[in-house]
């Protein structure tokens, strides 16, 4: 498995080519930024900006992967795919997202992607109602029964490009060092599978089981460079 982090987005987000670049309001206040993280990866995976520059990059590998396969047709689908998601990333403010390298030859592609944000409570307030909520309504629990992350998950059936799949999310919260609760890392794990396919498949269960793994590895990166457990 890849250990994965150092890149430094912080409260930092890149804006695609010929936008405005979107700096938080703690850069603007000139507060410290909130420490970087890093995680191990599955094989092959590597860490990833969300940026214009990431994206430009990302749709010229797929367009070339798509021609050497004599797909053209899908080209176009796959283009908007691609732009949408990461128009999306931008909404939430992601800071990262965790794809398989295109140049590793041990690269393990899975049907699945994984992104990090950052969760904000309202001005003045923490996230312990949003944890309270989380528990009560949502079913979330403590991630392999380390009460520092949050584990919630759903399945539910989506209609992409006119056909349904099945969709599990799992979503992990634990709280950013030093911000009294105020903020915290969001990582998202998304799977998707044709809907004849149930959600306790053996493949299914060991893929969500991967990724818990790998979400549990999470360590801070504070100033000095040194890891935070």
């Amino acid at each position: 498995m890849n250990d994965a982090g150092t890149g430094r987005e912080g409260d930092r987000m890149n804006a695609p080519e010929g936008t405005t670049e979107r700096i938080s309001l703690r850069a603007e206040l000139g507060a410290a930024p909130d420490p970087d993280f890093t995680l191990v990866l599955p094989p092959g995976w590597a860490r990833r900006s969300v940026d214009g520059a990431v994206e430009k990059d990302m749709l010229g590998a797929m367009r070339g992967r798509l021609m050497q396969a004599h797909r053209p047709d899908l080209y176009a689908q796959m283009d908007r795919l691609l732009r949408d998601a990461f128009t999306q990333m931008r909404r939430v403010e992601a800071v990262a997202m965790f794809v398989p390298s295109a140049d590793a030859s041990e690269a393990l592609y899975l049907p699945a992607s994984l992104t990090a944000s950052i969760q904000r409570a309202p001005a003045g307030e923490n996230l312990d109602d949003v944890v309270r909520e989380a528990i009560a309504e949502r079913g979330a629990t403590a991630l392999l029964e380390d009460k520092r992350f949050l584990r919630m998950e759903t399945d539910e059936v989506q209609t992409l490009e006119g056909e349904r799949v099945a969709v599990t999310t799992v979503m992990y919260l634990t709280p950013i060092p030093g911000s009294q609760r105020r903020r915290a890392l969001r990582l998202v794990l998304v799977i998707m599978r044709p809907v004849d396919v149930p959600a306790d498949d053996p493949p299914m269960v060991a893929m969500r089981t991967l990724f818990d793994l790998c979400v549990s590895t999470l360590a801070w990166l504070p100033a000095g460079g040194a890891v935070s457990a």
